[in-house]
């Protein structure tokens, strides 16, 4: 094989009929190979962007975190209140049964006594109009 026919692989492509060769066109000088490099634009840096991120994710943590404390210590108050609600309703409930016991009949007899004071007999009433006792008003 010689060299020209390892080069092409493919014969050329025949010319129409009636097609004459053209003219090649007259060659322009080469660009020069060489070109003036603009030294790089200064690129905007992203540490403020960073910065701005960094602070929003840190707030964001320090609020979940502020907010988590807060949750806990109102969680131990409505426990603490919890238990003293408690006590105050069972106080509530032995003041009630004592004024209970108090109000009963036999004690207010006794309490009666006590005081000086006798059953009465009799049922009797006063006039407010003239001040006179009406009835059977008995007394010891």
């Amino acid at each position: 094989m010689s060299a020209s026919s390892a080069a092409r692989a493919y014969p050329a492509p025949a010319r129409p009929y009636g097609a004459t060769a053209a003219p090649a066109p007259a060659r322009q000088p080469a660009a020069p190979r060489l070109r003036l490099v603009r030294a790089p634009s200064h690129a905007r840096t992203r540490v403020p962007f960073v910065l701005v991120c960094m602070g929003v994710l840190a707030a964001a943590l320090l609020g979940a975190l502020l907010l988590n404390t807060q949750m806990a210590k109102n969680s131990y108050e409505k426990y603490d209140l919890g238990i003293e609600l408690g006590r105050l309703d069972q106080d509530a409930k032995d003041l009630s049964a004592a004024l209970d016991a108090k109000g009963s009949p036999a004690e207010l007899a006794k309490s009666a006594g006590a005081l000086g004071m006798v059953p009465s007999e009799g049922t009797g009433w006063i006039r407010l109009s003239d001040g006179t006792v009406q009835g059977a008003a008995g007394g010891r």
